[in-house]
């Protein structure tokens, strides 16, 4: 089943709303629903993430920490309002940010497959 077009799939997915149809390096995403913004952006966890993009398409994800390098996204392939499908991907995240209740992922570099 499709996640909600209007919330989270479950109360453990948070939602992530990006200003574009399809992420790219330097594309920023802003998580909301977080219990302490301010604690997940000076060191994010793992979490699952409905990406909502501005076409109103939602893709599943997850933010994974594992590993020595920078917080990845990874995304679940989907298929744009206009019909483009992009394949599944993981983006680095190079920085976060607090945005009042809110946390900013900025996207690098595509992530090694």
């Amino acid at each position: 089943m499709p996640p909600s077009p209007t919330g989270p799939a479950d109360a453990d997915t948070y939602v992530a709303v990006c200003d574009h149809t399809h992420l790219f390096p330097g594309a920023r995403c802003r998580v909301r629903g977080l219990p302490d913004p301010r604690a997940f952006a000076a060191r994010p966890t793992p979490i699952d993430v409905d990406v909502r993009f501005s076409d109103g398409v939602i893709a599943d994800a997850r933010l994974s920490t594992h590993g020595p390098g920078d917080p990845v996204l990874l995304v679940a392939p989907y298929t744009t309002g206009a019909g483009t499908s992009i394949g599944g991907r993981g983006w680095v995240v190079r920085g976060t940010a607090v945005a009042g209740d809110e946390v900013e992922l900025i996207l690098g570099a595509a992530a090694p497959a």
